[in-house]
């Protein structure tokens, strides 16, 4: 996407995977040709009818009232809610912070204050090791910054010249991570100001490289001849928590920071399979006033970026981690497990379509008596990716160095360069083909791990079946991945072999030629579009949020938060809970330990699909609602008026 100027112009997920490897579509089509297939449907009682029977609304554990669908300039939560802003776009995060003045950004004060478009979050209880609801870190990423939304008078054709190189610091400041302090006092909801524990990472802050690429010299640069240490992190989309203490942040679309002209080297290839130097959009100007950012400059610099950082936001002075063990490719995020047998298990979606579903297994194993000893289970174990089958199984397939085609012979002469060049491994591998994978997590309480794939415009006519009978799948849908040896702990995550079903497609039910299937009763309010993140209660509930990009304005539905039970005769009965003001993102569920409190980021309100919005005429001013301020990403913080459960 043309990240810089507006969120709609699909330019990250064009698409750059030109291998044999089957699609989705290829093998849902095999696998729906057998009688088989009529066990899949039942099984997670789908259906495309729009009724609602009371008995299956009844037995939902999902009591709130739904919101209805439509477009707002403000944000709307289902009744007996509050929906209260937590923090914004310029809001001071570490102490000596000015005051968010919008006409005068400069980088010495973005650094202090909170960054732009929040996407991932996560609240880490305090103190570490507890369960305390009330009282924590909120840990939030800062993907991109939506330029024309930050400078007055800023257009497509003026860019070039308006972004000027005190600018462009500017939004390197505002990408990056932030950590707040927050506690919740008298049953609100506030950031501790000036806590000693409030922490800003923008693109200026050294991380450390680590795992088996590190050093190597395709990551050598310039300014750090070394290869293992490298300035900030970029367009962080979702991410995760590990079980001793740290949050994952996955650098997603990093093609779209790099210009110039690249020499003809080595890296040629591999530019080409991640797009990099292919934007026709992009952040242009960063490589015209930061060197690193220039291909001709630093060819290496984009090597050093599309990985999965680890910070430990206990320690404020901690250096955090560039993970090379994890890949390389488009992370949406990474979320862990811990399996049966005490290994660490991560799985990350590469979002772009046509790319692929990833699983890391740590070889140690987690000790929950010794944080120390687990800070460096993510350097060691085997990344896999997902080959999906028509016979109803997933196989996880090594990417490995020296195993198969991933040889000298194939341009990989170590695992440095499997993990540097993971898409281009997992091709050799015959990975399969999804429609732009996000969002990858296991339920806790099942075991069953869910992939958000979001859509995929360019799916062919051929594709088209009776478990995606679409000849684009624009509205995308839900896959799950069982793992085997039975529900919650017993499941074994490292197996090598999984099954697998689909049990939502989304899309308007109310529109047979859409293809749509859900529980069969869910409401005209209740369908999706585009999901994109995913969460889970602490009743295993399933919690969807929406990524429609610029087609809400099409569909008529704004992005939000949708949920559901995932078993007993509700489940995959979505029901909406949150709509986003229009123009804006749904991002980042995350609950407190108690289900109380749910904390969610907008992102880019009053961008996508609004035609002629801008910094000076904005489609909303959502959340000040001031004339002299345009709209600000925010944090939303959502609690039960009576003091209760979510969702109860």
């Amino acid at each position: 996407m043309d990240r810089p100027l507006c969120h709609d112009d699909p330019i990250d997920d064009i698409g750059r995977n030109d291998s044999a490897n089957p699609t989705l579509g290829d093998i849902v089509t095999a696998r729906l040709s057998r009688r088989a297939a009529l066990g899949l449907l039942a099984s997670t009682a789908l259906s495309s009818v729009a009724a609602r029977p009371a008995s299956a609304q009844a037995a939902s554990s999902l009591a709130f009232r739904e919101v209805t669908g439509k477009p707002s300039p403000h944000h709307v939560v289902a009744a007996g809610y509050r929906a209260d802003i937590l923090i914004r776009w310029g809001d001071p995060v570490v102490a000596g912070a000015p005051a968010f003045d919008v006409k005068n950004l400069s980088a010495a004060a973005q650094d202090k204050q909170f960054g732009y478009n929040n996407d991932f979050l996560a609240y880490m209880p305090l103190p570490l090791g507890s369960t305390n609801s009330e009282h924590g870190l909120l840990v939030a990423n800062h993907e991109y910054t939506s330029t024309a939304f930050m400078w007055s008078g800023i257009t497509r054709e003026t860019v070039l010249d308006q972004m000027t190189r005190e600018r462009t610091e500017v939004e390197l400041a505002a990408h990056g991570l932030s950590v707040v302090e927050v506690r919740r006092t008298g049953g609100t909801w506030r950031v501790v100001a000036d806590s000693t524990q409030n922490r800003r990472v923008p693109m200026t802050t050294p991380f450390r490289v680590a795992g088996p690429a590190a050093g190597h010299d395709r990551l050598k640069t310039n300014a750090d001849p070394t290869g293992t240490r490298v300035l900030g992190t970029l367009n962080n989309c979702a991410g995760g928590k590990t079980p001793w203490g740290t949050t994952l942040h996955g650098e997603e679309n990093f093609h779209n920071y790099f210009s110039g002209e690249a020499p003809a080297d080595r890296e040629a290839d591999a530019r080409k399979r991640y797009g990099v130097g292919t934007s026709r959009g992009g952040y242009r100007w960063w490589g015209r006033h930061i060197d690193r950012f220039n291909l001709a400059k630093e060819p290496n610099e984009a090597n050093r970026f599309g990985w999965i950082v680890e910070l430990d936001p206990y320690d404020p002075t901690s250096t955090p981690v560039k993970r090379t063990a994890l890949g390389r490719f488009k992370h949406e995020g990474a979320t862990a497990i811990v399996n049966k047998d005490g290994r660490v298990v991560l799985y990350a979606g590469d979002d772009e379509r046509n790319e692929y579903i990833y699983r890391f297994v740590t070889s140690g194993r987690f000790d929950p008596a010794n944080r120390a000893a687990n800070m460096n289970l993510l350097d060691d174990g085997v990344l896999s990716v997902a080959r999906i089958e028509a016979d109803g199984n997933l196989h996880w397939r090594r990417l490995v160095h020296g195993e198969g085609p991933l040889t000298a012979a194939n341009g990989f002469a170590s695992q440095a360069d499997v993990l540097i060049e993971a898409r281009r491994a997992a091709d050799l591998m015959g990975a399969t083909k999804m429609d732009r994978p996000e969002d990858v997590e296991p339920d806790p309480v099942t075991g069953v791990v869910y992939a958000a794939l979001t859509n995929n415009s360019e799916r062919k006519d051929g594709d088209t079946n009776p478990a995606n009978p679409r000849a684009a799948n624009v509205h995308g849908h839900i896959l799950a991945m069982i793992p085997p040896g039975g529900r919650g702990k017993d499941a074994d995550h490292a197996a090598d072999v999984f099954t697998w079903t689909i049990p939502i497609l989304a899309g308007d039910p109310s529109k047979p030629e859409q293809g749509a299937k859900y529980h069969p009763g869910v409401s005209s309010d209740g369908w999706f579009s585009s999901p994109d993140n995913v969460a889970f209660d602490a009743k295993g509930r399933l919690w969807i949020a929406t990524d429609t990009g610029s087609n809400w304005a099409k569909y008529g539905i704004p992005d939000g938060l949708f949920a559901c039970d995932v078993d007993g005769p509700a489940a995959y009965l979505t029901r909406r809970f949150f709509a986003c003001p229009m123009g804006g993102e749904m991002c980042g569920p995350e609950f407190t330990p108690d289900n109380k409190t749910l904390f969610v980021a907008v992102q880019h309100p009053g961008t996508d699909g609004t035609s002629g919005s801008s910094f000076d005429t904005p489609a909303t001013r959502w959340p000040d609602f001031k004339d002299d301020m345009p709209p600000r990403p925010s944090v939303v913080v959502i609690t039960k008026e009576d003091g209760g459960v979510i969702g109860t």
